[in-house]
């Protein structure tokens, strides 16, 4: 049996605004990933099975390898969709904030969400010290993926029998792609508890793994052989790895949201390398993303030099300064962290 983590005052709460109300929009981060997308969609599906009306929302699109999972094509995109998306907003009874903590992380939906919305605002979410813009704040850092609080939550509530099998799909697609496939962040017993009443509902967990991790595009496996061949550096000393693309390497491979998704793994199948650290150009900012092997927190490392945050193993950031400067700030902290990445070999 899974452990109670919810507080039950908030289960409480939230079965009441579920059943007071009709009306749901639901959110999530900018540059969606499997575990923004699923939790999303769990969520309106559960919704869905109680003849509620709700609605997903997403600041910009998101990887085409997560387009097969139900109802994805109902998304609304705030880019592309905004006057929809706000008159959504605007006539919504509550609205659920899935997989992010803080309101920058919304983007450019931020300020139609927290701002103009009038309804109440539900958070769920994993990561460390969330914003407190939400009515009802469900905050678990020690949790895997927002995937996982939403089948607890569900649990939790009495309501497993209205987990249906789309449900039950999107809420393993956002636990395995947070803990990229099971492989960090998951040495847990009740993940795997959670998994096996998943796959009693129906799920083929094989086929999900396929429909995700083996339906790139040409394009993206050959920027993945550009970028571990050409643009990926090792600090020995250091046990660290860097890869780095710039808009113009991305643009030379027809990159598309969710293409350089997981480049960041890589490296950590390296004999030695515990830290493995990967840059993308954006317009705007240069985009980090951090993960570790052991006991180095690489959340520790990404607050204090590149303003980040997440989780021990599994981390992210952003920098203002170009992708030379970015660069070169990265080894130049890597010094200081020379003892720490020793003893966690």
């Amino acid at each position: 049996m899974i452990s109670r983590i919810i507080e039950q005052s908030s289960v409480a709460q939230i079965q009441a605004h579920i059943d007071e109300n009709e009306r749901f929009v639901i959110v999530s981060h900018v540059g969606p990933d499997g575990d923004a997308i699923g939790s999303a969609l769990a969520m309106r599906h559960f919704l869905k099975t109680l003849n509620k009306q709700p609605v997903v929302v997403v600041p910009n699109a998101y990887p085409s390898f997560l387009k097969w999972m139900p109802a994805a094509d109902e998304i609304l995109v705030y880019e592309n969709n905004k006057e929809l998306a706000d008159k959504q907003l605007a006539k919504a009874d509550v609205i659920f904030i899935m997989d992010l903590n803080e309101r920058r992380r919304m983007n450019i939906l931020a300020n139609a969400v927290v701002d103009d919305a009038p309804a109440p605002k539900i958070m769920i979410d994993h990561h460390p010290q969330p914003d407190t813009f939400a009515k009802i704040i469900v905050s678990h850092p020690e949790i895997a993926s927002t995937g996982e609080l939403v089948f607890r939550l569900l649990w939790q509530m009495g309501k497993l029998s209205d987990i249906n099998i789309a449900c039950a799909e999107c809420i393993y697609t956002g636990m395995m792609t947070d803990t990229g496939g099971f492989s960090y962040n998951s040495n847990s017993a009740d993940i795997y508890h959670i998994v096996s009443m998943l796959i009693s509902i129906g799920i083929d967990k094989d086929d999900i793994y396929r429909k995700v991790y083996n339906n790139y595009s040409e394009n993206r496996i050959r920027l993945t052989g550009y970028a571990t061949y050409r643009k990926m550096k090792l600090y020995p000393e250091y046990h660290t790895a860097l890869i780095w693309l710039t808009r113009r390497e991305l643009e030379q491979f027809n990159y598309v949201s969710g293409d350089a998704e997981g480049l960041v793994n890589l490296p950590m199948s390296i004999e030695g390398v515990i830290f493995s650290v990967f840059m993308r150009e954006e317009s705007d900012k240069i985009r980090l993303s951090f993960r570790s092997q052991g006991s180095f927190p690489c959340n520790q490392y990404a607050q204090k030099v590149f303003r980040g945050g997440g989780h021990l193993n599994a981390s992210g950031g952003e920098s203002y300064s170009g992708i030379k400067k970015t660069i070169l700030k990265f080894e130049n902290s890597l010094p200081k962290y020379a003892e720490l990445l020793k003893q966690s070999i």
